[in-house]
């Protein structure tokens, strides 16, 4: 293998890691201030000074779907230039224009931000001071040439004043790019939008000793050296691409070099770029990177296109990773892994980002979305397809309760609040906060599982699971275009199966490559390929909203048949008071009195009699579908009165699914299969948790149910169940969820009760606890796989139930597992076991695990992150102690998700009744946004739904809001989301 740095841009000749084993399934998941203000996009005619005051603030006009129109004009080559220096970067780009309609006499607009305009040449032409016009934002051409023409221009900018991390910016000594999504004019002056799309070349030139390495996006054409110790390389990309996917790295990387044989026969080099002492922990992800190209070859018959394949590590980076064509750009910690440094949720993380990227070669580059309001038919998309490639790659019911646990916790939320919107939003008032489904968990911090059950329903007797992921719950707006946009592909997929879907791939491909394209589109691709029309589905690209759907049934004796009525209702979001039925795709089997499915004849709906046949084989499901506000499917000759199994292969769109058994689950005694019986779990839970919250609320004394406690006990002693499973069946619902479900949140009444469930859970249950703890040991060397996942995620939930009573000899056990561990998972889960209680044993450990890894940025990061989300009283205090910790950096990413959104993730002190929590944040937020804009806005969302809690918490809370909104220079990021937080 390759480990050493590399001479410019120079390919490195070693031999790649390999990874034998296959991958079990998923654990649970500088300088001065540079123009960051919301007057700042101006253009610079010198280096910008240090800033003295600040500006007035210039409301941002909001940008709507409905107005969308096509560019004027089409670039078809792009060539760029890059003269990297100390203090200030020369961009020189030519670009070849042609009028997008024949005979179009517009002008030519150009976006630019934070530039210095140097020159500008048409057909060779300096252009005077009359002939163009800048102000803020744009660079426009009055009256260009008729007919193809060449334009070029020459900027000025500062990549070491750029904290914003977009466009080019320098960060611990490399240059690196982020250009997604409004990044590429923060470089030059250009038409920065996704439906431009052109080849590129890029010249890159620097100093050969401070940047032996230069990468852009394609191949490597062209490299020499140059007079006074520098060089240059030049690179290019054959296929069009929109400026949103240019990338440039240089700087001082090591190399570590593999390669993938294509199903074609061509021979692609893969190659991982970062820090030179940070090599040996690029296994994994090279591992994951060959698994994806196979994976996408095999399912879907999508080939890489071109013969080399870079992956540049950073660790500072507003993303988790971006999919620059043949340069993918990754946050550290979704990279470098090792089992003393890395947990199984952070490989698991690694296996999903890595292939997500990848993915994105087809599904968001060769063919794009036309404008920014169609994010979702790229990331959705591309969700979708890392979703099913974790789930083939390990345990596809373990990977799916992950997914849906996440979606709960955060689509929800977003549903219910003054951010709701559609997959496919109307407007917008800025471009911001992409690439989030995988940016901002900012450590695996799958920990800790808490409850379970065990119940009977009719004669037949499941194992209910619950899961909660005890992790920093991102604060910010993603899951909607994401998650919940991948949901709606999961719908295309129930309704055609696996092949008709790959049919839809396959025309969509066949198409729309080389093109930016729409969601309908996609929708027609779909249809098309399958003969099929689906009514009213579109509109869930225009709706927001979580459907809330009822279910009831009734079996008629004498006439064999059985119904099963469903009704829905998407409630009012803002913008949207009135709403439409959705179209929900119902998988559905019919199970009798043994526990069997029943073959289904015939299904009577809508005033049409579907007889159910397939080959001659009886069918055991079937796929309903429901798109008005109430209908009733009959079943024909039903022999006995059955129970209806809904969900099946968990195809239904999760936001119903959740929704359905919340109503419905012990009014018509659903028999589900693996994922369902999880929710169904779920239900009785939160039931349980919300009756206690009433009985705290009233001072009355708590009592836990006992067959609550001897479900949970059977779920221990169950062998046949898988080890994972049994960890996720122990697991309460999260705090934020019981909120969501309260009219008015009561953080400090739902702490108090899950803190009570827990530890008579863990007092009743210690026997069982600790033989699982003992059973489930190893000394054997650390592998990531599902069995040894799977019995790690046993042991350690069994340990956090133990150490939460606080009594000697559990608080000795965890010390012993602590100082034990072979491995971060094991260490990791010890220590966050540890620091449940306030005391010295909780100091003491948790300064000796940053004795021990004060070295690894990676892990210090999860230290931040686990005293942040402490729920230990007054935690505050700690965190703004910790602001000043030598390891802290406010203009890293990474570092401020893991402490300040870990404490915002934390609902009983972040929602202190004093306000502190608020305050703390509110300076926060007005501190970070002349730094980072986007990292500032991510943050400020943390205040969203202000209204839901009590009224002097919502007076706290508002207060700092208004504070936010009233401060001068504010940047548009965070005046949107502040201001949408007080305008619900």
């Amino acid at each position: 293998m390759a480990r050493r740095l590399v001479s410019p841009a120079a390919a490195c000749r070693g031999c790649g890691f390999v990874n034998a084993g296959f991958l079990g399934a998923f654990s649970s998941f500088h300088s001065a201030r540079f123009i960051g203000k919301r007057t700042s996009c101006s253009v610079a005619t010198e280096p910008p000074p240090a800033a003295t005051e600040e500006p007035e603030m210039d409301t941002p006009k909001e940008i709507f779907l409905k107005d969308y129109k096509k560019p004027d004009y089409l670039f078809e080559q792009v060539d760029l230039q890059f003269q990297l220096g100390e203090e200030k970067t020369i961009v020189t780009s030519k670009i070849l224009v042609s009028p997008g309609v024949q005979g179009i006499s517009a002008p030519l607009v150009l976006h630019g931000c934070d530039l210095k305009l140097l020159s500008i040449k048409v057909n060779g032409t300096e252009l005077k001071g009359e002939e163009y016009t800048i102000d803020s934002r744009h660079l426009t051409l009055s009256t260009p040439p008729p007919g193809v023409f060449s334009l070029e221009i020459v900027t000025e900018i500062y990549p070491q004043l750029n904290t914003s991390l977009e466009g080019l910016y320098k960060s611990t000594g490399n240059f690196c790019t982020q250009c997604e999504a409004e990044g590429f004019r923060k470089i030059t002056y250009f038409q920065d939008r996704p439906d431009v799309m052109a080849k590129y070349t890029c010249r890159i030139e620097a100093d050969k000793t401070l940047y032996p390495v230069l990468l852009s996006n394609g191949n490597l054409v062209e490299q020499g050296d140059l007079e006074g110790g520098r060089h240059y390389a030049m690179w290019e990309d054959p296929f069009k691409k929109p400026s949103y996917l240019f990338a440039l790295v240089a700087g001082q990387l090591g190399c570590v070099e593999d390669s993938f044989v294509t199903c074609s026969g061509r021979n692609v080099t893969l190659r991982i770029w970062t820090p030179a002492q940070d090599l040996p922990k690029t296994e994994h992800a090279m591992y994951s990177l060959k698994a994806a190209m196979k994976w996408d070859e095999e399912v879907f018959g999508l080939e890489y296109d071109l013969d080399l394949f870079n992956i540049v590590v950073v660790p500072d980076f507003n993303m988790g990773a971006m999919e620059n064509k043949s340069l993918n750009i990754f946050q550290s910690r979704l990279v470098l892994a090792s089992p003393e440094t890395a947990t199984d949720g952070d490989y698991a993380a690694i296996l999903g980002v890595v292939g997500h990227e990848y993915f994105h070669n087809w599904t968001g580059n060769r063919v794009t979305c036309r404008d920014w309001f169609q994010l979702t038919l790229k990331e959705g998309l591309t969700v979708f397809r890392d979703q099913e490639f974790s789930s083939d790659l390990g345990c596809r019911p373990v990977k799916r309760i992950a997914d849906v646990s996440k979606l709960r916790i955060y689509q929800f939320p977003q549903d219910a609040g003054p951010m709701a919107h559609p997959i496919r939003p109307h407007s917008y008032m800025k471009v911001l906060m992409l690439k989030l489904w995988i940016t901002f968990i900012p450590v695996s911090f799958f920990v800790y599982k808490v409850c379970g059950i065990h119940v009977m329903i009719k004669t037949l007797t499941f194992n209910f699971v619950a899961s909660c992921f005890f992790f920093i719950q991102p604060l910010w707006d993603s899951s909607q275009v994401y998650e919940k946009g991948a949901e709606v592909v999961r719908m295309y997929k129930t309704m055609f199966g696996a092949s008709g879907f790959r049919k839809g791939m396959d025309l969509y491909f066949q198409r729309h490559d080389g093109q930016a394209v729409t969601c309908e589109d996609f929708y027609a691709a779909m249809c098309d390929a399958n003969n099929a029309q689906l009514p009213n589905f579109l509109q869930w690209y225009s709706q927001a909203g979580t459907p809330t759907v009822k279910v009831s049934s009734s079996y008629d004796p004498s006439s064999q048949t059985f119904s099963l009525k469903l009704s829905q209702e998407v409630p009012p979001t803002p913008g949207q008071p009135v709403k439409e039925p959705m179209f929900i795709p119902v998988a559905v089997g019919l199970v009798d009195s043994t526990g069997k499915d029943m073959p289904l004849d015939s299904v009577y709906s809508d005033g049409t009699l579907q007889t159910l046949s397939s080959d001659g084989q009886p069918v055991l499901t079937t796929v309903l579908q429901f798109k008005k506000k109430e209908e009733e499917f009959i079943f024909k000759n039903v022999p006995e009165k059955p129970v209806p199994s809904l969900l099946r292969d968990y195809s239904m769109l999760w936001i119903t699914l959740l929704k359905i058994f919340a109503f419905s689950i012990e009014e018509s005694n659903l028999t589900i299969c693996p994922f369902p019986r999880w929710e169904a779990g779920q239900v009785l839970a939160r039931k349980l948790m919300l009756s206690l919250v009433a009985d705290f609320q009233q001072q009355k004394t708590l009592v836990l149910n006992p067959k609550f406690v001897d479900g949970l006990r059977s779920i221990l002693r169950n062998t046949s169940l898988d080890k994972e499973f049994i960890a996720k069946a122990i697991t309460l619902p999260g705090q934020g969820e019981i909120m969501d479900m309260m009219a008015v949140a009561d953080p400090d009444a739902v702490h108090a009760v899950r803190n009570f469930i827990k530890k008579e859970l863990a007092l009743q249950l210690k026997d069982d606890l600790l033989a699982a703890v003992a059973s489930n040991r190893s000394s054997e060397a650390y592998t990531f796989n599902h069995d040894s996942m799977a019995r790690r995620a046993l042991k350690n939930t069994c340990l956090a139930y133990l150490a939460s009573l606080n009594e000697p000899d559990f608080t000795e056990l965890a010390l012993h597992e602590y100082k034990s561990a072979t491995n971060m998972t094991e260490q990791f889960a010890a220590l966050a076991a540890l620091s449940q209680n306030p005391g010295q044993v909780r100091d003491n450990a948790l300064l000796d695990f940053y004795n021990q890894w004060q070295n690894e940025y990676l892990v210090v990061s999860k230290w931040f992150a686990l005293q942040a989300t402490s729920d230990i009283p007054g935690n505050v205090v700690n965190v703004e102690k910790l602001l000043s910790h030598p390891a802290f950096d406010m203009r890293n990413p990474n570092k401020v998700y893991s402490l300040i959104g870990g404490f915002c993730g934390s609902p009983v002190n972040f929602h202190a009744k004093d306000g502190s929590g608020y305050k703390f944040l509110g300076e926060i937020v007005l501190q970070l946004d002349k730094i980072n804009p986007q990292v500032a806005s991510r943050m400020v969302s943390a205040f969203s739904r202000w209204r839901r809690y009590d009224e002097t918490r919502q007076a706290l809370a508002k207060a700092q809001l208004e504070m936010i909104v009233s401060a001068n220079g504010l940047s548009e990021n965070v005046y949107e989301i502040a201001s949408k937080s007080l305008a619900d």
